[in-house]
């Protein structure tokens, strides 16, 4: 029960933030959606995978691409290393084009779940 609680407050939190386009820290994410230490990074990142595979699975943009590394443009590794499971990127954790694939799965998770959040169903 508790899993599903907190798999909604991340929800809420990077919904509003794809309203406003703009991308959360893990931590500043783990702090919006009232998680307590400890362990707050490692918590939010693996809530954020089963998100991914949540949101894949539903054929749906993926929200978890707001969430980024603290000072990074990006995801983790861990977040193209899921991507590369999943058979939606093939390619390196970082630099160019492991940012372009961000760039383009951003666009889309905002572009739709902004819309989605203003207009109906939260997920």
């Amino acid at each position: 029960m508790e899993e599903n609680d907190l798999q909604q407050r991340l929800r809420a939190v990077l919904m509003d933030h794809a309203r406003r386009g703009e991308t959360i820290a893990y931590l500043e994410l783990a702090h919006a959606a009232g998680m307590q230490p400890p362990h707050l990074v490692h918590r939010v990142t693996e809530a954020l995978e089963e998100m991914l595979r949540a949101d894949h699975a539903a054929g749906q943009p993926l929200l978890a691409a707001l969430a980024t590394r603290k000072g990074g443009p990006i995801p983790g590794r861990g977040f193209f290393w899921l991507l590369n499971e999943l058979g939606v990127y093939d390619g390196p954790p970082e630099g160019e084009e492991a940012i372009a694939c961000h760039r383009a799965l951003l666009k889309e998770a905002i572009a739709h779940w902004s819309a989605d959040s203003a207009g109906g169903h939260a997920g």
